[in-house]
């Protein structure tokens, strides 16, 4: 092998493992949200985040702390019986050697035993998550969750709290 063919080996071998870390980064929010594990979920994210459920939701877009998403996120999906995020078909676009975006599918089933009328809400639809290398890793700067299509009870969420 010549040199430039190790360094060509090296390169694509670095951005297997970069794809590897970040669609390990995606999975682990959805299995933070789903087992309650806050810190799991906090640990996903750069310091600053912004996260856009208006889709969803039809709240605006927040830029906050990533401990001040985690605190707006998790007394929500708390208060629900259970919840599982399936989370398929990532697709990873490098913008850089530090930047990429991941579309990735999702099926969002939110389980709570004592809402009026329905019990489930489910949506269907993808994130558009941008990632950023950091010094611990590849993490989520900026979130979007895209609606295609809601079925079941909206009430089960019940009041949702304001962005900080």
């Amino acid at each position: 092998m010549t040199m430039s063919h190790e360094i060509v080996a090296d390169a694509r071998l670095k951005r297997l493992l970069d794809r590897e870390e970040i669609s390990d980064v995606q999975l682990r929010y959805a299995t933070g949200v789903d087992s309650r594990d806050w810190q799991l979920f906090r640990s996903c994210f750069t310091d600053e985040v912004e996260g856009d459920y208006s889709s969803v939701f039809g709240t605006p877009p927040a830029h906050l702390s990533a401990d001040d998403f985690v605190a707006m996120i998790a007394p929500v999906m708390s208060a629900l019986t259970a919840t599982q995020h399936m989370i398929t078909n990532l697709a990873v676009t490098f913008d850089d050697d530090d930047h990429a975006t991941v579309v990735a599918y999702v099926r969002a089933i939110h389980h709570n035993a004592t809402a009026d009328g329905d019990t489930e809400q489910t949506v269907y639809g993808y994130y558009t998550n941008s990632f950023v290398r950091t010094a611990d890793g590849w993490r989520i700067s900026k979130l979007k969750l895209t609606s295609r299509i809601q079925t079941g009870n909206p009430g089960v969420f019940g009041a949702l709290p304001a962005a900080g």
